[in-house]
């Protein structure tokens, strides 16, 4: 029963990349299809199969709808007033060209160490069109050191959800496991982002074509000092939610906290920032409310693809879940006997490309490896190392079962060869450095 379901996923996946890669399938078709036909082969009930289609594309779109379309408006209307590229020119005067990818790799790990790897992409891409469009140069050269600070921060480093459960699972000191994280995380981050973003950016030149004409005359040029504030108030809002929610911030009164808990949640900061965009750089930079109107409805339609694609590859997760094939897979690791470290990062890689989701991989593979903790004595910084190797797997290979991948390849208008290129590749370096200086550290830790 356990091979028929682990050949039914392998199947599925071989098909889904048939299908789009070959056949030329659109994903949005190509995902929901699989999705039921692996369902189906890997001996779900029938029944069942439509109402996990729906929990997945449900559970997906809850967030990431809701995000992308505030996020798709935001962007718009920095891009439309000039200031992703005000903001752009400012940052490649302080750090000059060469630098500036290293900027950008360093911004999102600072980043994401509160926020969601989709919600800091969203909220930066703006700033990497910007960088694009000043220099010239492919887009990729940009977004993949961008991407690579935002995973190793969403998968290394709390209080993003994947990290803290870990710690509170195999029982790693929070202070050890930031340290080992952010030894590991600067060199991960390094070779994936700027060695093989500038690699790749030769290689793949990504143009993203004009869509205001970029010699307009506005009636108020926008200011670095009145872009950055706004651009940077979603982020700094959201980073109270998250001390709110670790119980680092507090008001001391409930009702006050979560009054401020709304406030500063995603949805909130992102309407925040977007009204203050609207008024504070449209308005000002000589927009009418008609025009301001009409960019924001034409920033939505491309999110809407973005939307479908994103649900239908959360769908296929929640196919894969459902199966329990990860579990299988760590399973049978478990049973070959591999030695700690190797089985922490093996399981999560295996649940990871299975299933797509990197904080279901920490979690399941935290699971399994607990249990054979009590007997090994390890250290704090051990303790740490091994935390590090199963995020590590859980970042590995982001591809078509990722919600994530879709973001990213939606985004920067990649074809899905193109997305496997660069931010599959990119996330692949990525674990296995990560898990690299993770296994040095915990064979010298103890």
């Amino acid at each position: 029963m356990e091979f028929a379901i682990l050949a039914a996923v392998v199947a599925g996946i071989g098909l889904l990349l048939l299908l789009i890669l070959r056949l030329k399938i659109h994903a949005f078709i190509a995902l929901l299809l699989v999705s039921i036909l692996t369902a189906v082969a890997a001996g779900m009930d029938p029944a069942k199969v439509m109402d996990t289609i729906k929990s997945g594309m449900g559970s997906t779109l809850g967030f990431v709808a809701t995000i992308v379309g505030l996020g798709a408006i935001f962007g718009g209307i920095l891009e439309h007033t000039g200031s992703a590229r005000v903001l752009a020119a400012y940052l490649l005067k302080k750090t000059g060209e060469e630098r500036a990818p290293l900027a950008m790799m360093l911004t999102g790990f600072l980043v994401s160490i509160p926020i969601f790897f989709d919600v800091g992409f969203i909220i930066l891409f703006p700033l990497i069109v910007g960088l694009h469009r000043n220099t010239g140069k492919s887009l990729v050269h940009y977004a993949v050191p961008l991407l690579a600070g935002l995973a190793v921060s969403h998968a290394f480093i709390p209080p993003t959800p994947g990290p803290l459960a870990v710690a509170e699972i195999i029982g790693v000191p929070l202070g050890w496991l930031v340290l080992v994280g952010v030894i590991a995380g600067l060199p991960a981050a390094y070779l994936s982002g700027i060695v093989y973003g500038k690699y790749i950016g030769k290689r793949l030149d990504v143009q993203l074509a004009a869509t205001i004409d970029q010699g307009a005359t506005l009636a108020f040029p926008p200011s670095v000092a009145f872009v950055f504030p706004i651009l940077l108030l979603p982020i700094a809002l959201i980073v109270v939610n998250a001390m709110l929610a670790s119980g680092v911030l507090g008001m001391g009164h409930p009702q006050a906290d979560k009054f401020l808990s709304l406030l500063t949640h995603p949805f909130s900061s992102l309407l925040v920032a977007n009204l203050l965009a609207w008024y504070l750089l449209g308005r000002r930079c000589g927009f009418s409310n008609q025009q301001l109107a009409d960019i924001s409805t034409k920033s939505l339609y491309p999110a809407g693809a973005i939307i479908l694609v994103t649900g239908a590859g959360g769908v296929f997760k929640e196919v894969l879940i459902e199966t329990g094939a990860g579990k299988m897979m760590a399973g049978a690791m478990q049973d070959a006997g591999l030695g700690l470290v190797t089985f922490a990062f093996l399981t999560a890689t295996a649940i990871r490309v299975l299933q797509g989701s990197a904080t279901v991989a920490m979690i399941t593979a935290a699971g399994l490896v607990a249990p054979l903790i009590p007997e090994m004595s390890l250290s704090p910084i051990q303790l740490g190392a091994l935390a590090i190797c199963i995020a590590s797997g859980a970042t590995m290979a982001s591809h078509l079962n990722d919600s994530g991948f879709w973001l990213v390849k939606e985004l920067m208008r990649l074809s899905e060869k193109d997305g496997i290129r660069t931010w599959t590749v990119a996330s692949a370096i990525l674990g296995l450095t990560g898990f690299s200086v993770a296994a040095v550290l915990y064979y010298f830790g103890g």
